[in-house]
């Protein structure tokens, strides 16, 4: 079992921004002392929800800064960046970090950034097959050129290839953030493994684990591949540890219900639609419930439990909860150090 921490760069009321990727750096940091197989970086655009706006770049910092951790982006959005760029920074991060970088990419949502970006509402609604493909050919070919419906352009060759890493694999792993059937049937037809979010339990997480697995068959996918690429999906959830379990949901609630409604209420549609708001403090329960909140030996087998229950073995647990820095490194330090030895 392979288990990380999600660092969303979360900006709870009353903090600064800097404030808020100070805590994802040493999130990072703690993270690789602690023992944890990987960090994930999220991306958001113009919200106190989440002020990492890049999360390749923060990436290539905490690349820098690690020696072991492997370093993933949760997600890089597609439909606001040119596929070939984000490719060109993906291949630099998987040869001079070794390999230790993933890709996660993501459709993201109807939001201002694709009126400011100037992608505009088709890019989300019907582009992100075309990027997917378009990035997935930068990374495993040796010259690329396009002719789809939003990227025209002469072949030119990929610098850096992706495959010159000595040693390691050809091409740094891209996972895919699902949320619906026509993403998980993406994932699948490409073969790629999907992240799955943490507002999800196990048995939604279950059923699209199988409609994956059906879909990528139906695609003329082999089992023993099948096997290998859904043995690295990726459940994205909560981890607050403490000695009572009353007190670890208790630290969460406190918290984390006036982040979500600060961060959530700033999201702008491009299109003016009307979106439906989660309640916070009904939505921090529901994630309490889910997700490994407690003491160590609960935490442990819950994780437990979501693998037995979905055959995912890889995790990514938002550790920043409480949006306090100390709180948050001792949460870290706990996972690796209580709760690890517990999975194993």
């Amino acid at each position: 079992m392979r288990v990380g921490t999600f660092v969303l760069a979360a900006q709870f009321p009353g903090q600064g921004q800097g404030e808020a990727l100070h805590r994802a750096v040493r999130t990072a940091e703690v993270a690789e002392e602690a023992g944890l197989d990987s960090v994930w970086l999220a991306e958001h655009h113009f919200v106190p929800y989440g002020v990492c706006p890049s999360a390749v770049t923060l990436a290539a910092l905490l690349l820098g800064r690690t020696r072991r951790l492997r370093v993933g982006t949760a997600v890089s959005v597609l439909p606001t960046v040119h596929p070939v760029a984000l490719g060109e920074q993906a291949a630099l991060l998987h040869l001079t970090s070794g390999g230790r970088f993933t890709l996660g990419v993501g459709r993201g949502g109807p939001w201002v950034d694709l009126e400011v970006f100037g992608a505009g509402l088709g890019a989300y609604e019907n582009g992100f097959p075309e990027s997917l493909d378009l990035l997935l050919r930068w990374l495993t070919e040796s010259s690329v050129g396009a002719e789809g419906e939003r990227f025209a352009f002469r072949e030119v060759p990929v610098v850096p290839r992706p495959d010159e890493l000595i040693g390691g694999d050809p091409a740094p792993e891209v996972v895919v953030a699902c949320t619906s059937p026509r993403s998980v049937k993406l994932a699948a037809e490409r073969g790629l493994p999907m992240l799955l979010g943490m507002h999800c339990g196990d048995e939604a997480k279950a059923e699209m684990v199988a409609a994956w697995t059906r879909c990528a068959r139906e695609a003329g996918r082999d089992p023993e591949e099948i096997a290998r690429i859904g043995a690295r999906h990726v459940s994205a959830g909560v981890a607050q540890l403490a000695d009572r379990g009353a007190d670890a949901v208790e630290a969460l609630v406190k918290a984390m219900p006036g982040w979500l409604k600060q961060g959530l209420d700033a999201h702008v549609t491009v299109d003016g639609r009307q979106r439906a708001m989660r309640d916070p403090v009904a939505y921090t329960e529901l994630l309490c419930g889910l997700h490994p909140v407690g003491t160590p030996r609960r935490a442990a087998d819950r994780l437990a439990a979501t693998a037995e229950r979905t055959g995912i073995t890889r995790f990514a647990l938002l550790a920043e909860g409480t949006g306090d820095l100390a709180a948050t490194e001792e949460n870290v330090r706990r996972l690796g150090t209580e709760v690890l030895p517990l999975l194993v």
